[in-house]
């Protein structure tokens, strides 16, 4: 193991240390204010890939609508979405609901109590069983996430890559180390706020942290290398083409069942290519377009591409608004014909969601036939 601990410097000198610092800067969080073991989990969902400051609007939301396991198992999956709207990683809101209506079926409406047991409920992955169980029940088993890997390798200087198995399972067993049996939720939490407010990614706060004269990172003027991570890959260039079909005010939209990015959220008919198309291209690929076969069509805008960001893709977005003669087959059998003032009321991609509010599409729909 490529660790670089200080002889002075024991596991029960880290967690007392870490604890003590908790007492003093403990952030006052909804979730740590209930022994709702659903709330709990909800929370630790939502946490995932998500900063607190933005998440703890989204849990009051969520549970506001869903206060219970079986409200949310029982709910409709387009309801669910609308909620977890603007919040991204849709698969996590895909995977609650799916896990609550595992436990109704299986655990009698109630979650289970270990952490082995937690880890077999649908999207509950090793850091959510972990602080589940740790939280709730005191099961002495870390919960590894960013902030683990930041702090721990700084502090006791592990040069293992975060990102490759090895480095998974070393970082595992240290923090298995560290945590107290009889605190480990505690323990959790304080690490979590820890990497939050303190050892922060940028510009940690070394100059008060009470690890600083231990710190191998801050000994050694590593804080900038560590944690190592492997090699990111470039983002995948992606190019949607959105549009929106205007007949007698209305237009058509579609809910996306392929297993990719947005699942279970509405979009306009879309056609995807791997390169940006001139507009010459454009107009001749939209003469192959199912849904417009057999319609006289006439264009009213075509946006400028819109750039949007995702963790490993770049997605380039135009919004074309034409108008149909009449709407055929496939139109009229594959998507849902609304008021084009009613599309925000279905769960949409943040990206679509944010073209309607910044353009006012309405008036190209206002003079239809």
């Amino acid at each position: 193991m490529t660790r670089f601990f200080f002889f002075w410097f024991d596991t029960m000198d880290f967690s007392t240390t870490l604890l003590g610092w908790y007492l003093a800067h403990a952030r006052d969080l909804p979730w740590r204010n209930t022994t709702d073991l659903y709330h709990i989990w909800v929370s630790e969902v939502i946490l995932q890939q998500t900063r607190v400051a933005q998440g703890i609007s989204y849990y009051h939301r969520f549970i506001e609508r869903f206060p219970t396991i079986e409200s949310l198992a029982n709910a409709n999956i387009d309801d669910v979405m609308k909620v977890w709207q603007g919040l991204g990683y849709y698969t996590r809101a895909r995977n609650l609901k799916a896990g609550a209506i595992q436990v109704m079926e299986q655990y009698n409406g109630s979650l289970p109590k270990t952490y082995k047991e937690l880890l077999q409920i649908k999207g509950l992955g090793a850091y959510s069983a972990a602080a589940i169980a740790s939280f709730a029940f005191g099961e002495p088993v870390p919960a590894v996430d960013g902030n683990v890997y930041r702090i721990l390798s700084r502090v006791y200087g592990v040069f293992t890559s975060i990102d490759s198995t090895a480095g998974k399972k070393e970082f595992f067993a240290l923090a298995n180390e560290l945590i107290p049996k009889g605190n480990a939720g505690r323990f959790n939490q304080a690490i979590i706020d820890f990497g939050a407010l303190q050892c922060t990614p940028k510009l940690p706060r070394c100059i008060d942290c009470p690890f600083a004269q231990y710190c191998y990172a801050n000994q050694n003027n590593l804080i900038s290398t560590l944690p190592v991570r492997g090699k990111k890959k470039p983002p995948v260039e992606r190019f949607f083409y959105y549009f929106l079909i205007r007949h007698n005010g209305f237009t058509y939209i579609k809910r996306r069942e392929e297993k990719d990015i947005w699942h279970s959220l509405y979009e306009f008919p879309l056609l995807e290519v791997n390169t940006r198309f001139e507009p010459h291209e454009l107009i001749k690929a939209m003469n192959t377009l199912s849904f417009l076969s057999g319609s006289n069509v006439k264009i009213l805008d075509i946006s400028n591409p819109v750039r949007h960001m995702l963790s490993h893709r770049t997605l380039w977005a135009t919004f074309i608004i034409l108008e149909i003669d009449k709407p055929n087959y496939v139109l009229s059998e594959g998507f849902v014909r609304v008021p084009i003032g009613n599309v925000t009321d279905y769960s949409l991609p943040r990206l679509i969601d944010s073209y309607m509010a910044a353009e006012p599409v309405e008036k190209y729909f206002s003079s239809s036939k």
